[in-house]
């Protein structure tokens, strides 16, 4: 017997040099695209590896022509702070870093 689940329709996608599976609804963070952006803005992600409908599957070489998976940003933000510490006994040395990394949640709104 087959759930909802299983013939719901996802695809896989490529930006900021990770792949993500996707299906229509979805909310995911994903690294920050070049340009000026902001929220409620439209995104176009047209580097899509794979794509399943329930009952197809097509695999891109690398990527599939024509596929697109659009999507509109929710939140720019920058995550939470990491601190890099580096130091050497003995010898004076220590060096203290923080980092937060941008970020854009985004929603998928439509797979064609």
């Amino acid at each position: 017997m087959a759930t909802k689940e299983a013939t719901k329709e996802f695809a896989v996608i490529k930006t900021g040099g990770k792949q993500y599976l996707v299906s229509e609804g979805d909310t995911l963070k994903i690294e920050k695209l070049a340009g000026e952006h902001k929220i409620g803005d439209s995104v176009v992600f047209d580097e899509v590896l794979l794509v399943d409908d329930g009952s197809d599957t097509t695999i891109g070489t690398p990527f599939i022509k024509g596929a697109k998976v659009t999507a509109e940003i929710s939140k720019i933000s920058r995550a939470k702070k990491v601190v890099v510490i580096k130091y050497k006994a003995k010898s004076n040395y220590f060096k203290k870093r923080g980092h937060r990394q941008p970020f854009f949640e985004v929603k998928i709104t439509k797979l064609a």
